[in-house]
Formats: structure tokens, C-alpha cells, sequence
């Protein structure tokens, strides 16, 4: 009997377009863009990306009631 063997790599994308990043934190995209204070980045002219880091920390600070303090804390890091 023949076997096959599959080498499979899968690389997590860090900066997402909005509508991968609405669905990575579980949002409507019109949601999303309403409640989200993560600005996104311009890596490259007209593309603008989120970076999943900045959600992450955004989503741990909502758990933690401290969304006020990432907030200021993201925008100074930009």
C-alpha cells in the first residue's frame, strides 16, 4: 500500500486588512470599525493593515477594564 506524506507549513499572518481583523476578534466588521481604537498601518501606499499585537492588546485591556489606559498607550506607540 502507497503512503503520502503531506509537509504542510501554515504561517500566522500578524497585520490583518480590517475585515480579517474584524473576524478575528469576533466582530461584525460595522462593529468593529465602531468599538476597535487600534489605528491601523500604511505599510505600503493605500494599504492600510491592523496589527493583530495591538487587538490583542486592546482585547486583554477590555478583559482587564483598563481599555482607557491602551488606548493612549497604542496611540503613543504610533
Amino acid at each position: 500500500m502507497a503512503t503520502t506524506n503531506l509537509n504542510i507549513s501554515v504561517i500566522d499572518k500578524r497585520m490583518l486588512r480590517q475585515s480579517e481583523a474584524a473576524i478575528y476578534t469576533g466582530l461584525p466588521v460595522k462593529h468593529f470599525k465602531a468599538t476597535c481604537p487600534v489605528r491601523p498601518v500604511e505599510l505600503k501606499q493605500g494599504t492600510f493593515l491592523y496589527d493583530r499585537r495591538d487587538i490583542d492588546q486592546w482585547i486583554d485591556q477590555v478583559k482587564s477594564g483598563t481599555e482607557a489606559d491602551a488606548r493612549e498607550k497604542i496611540l503613543e506607540r504610533l
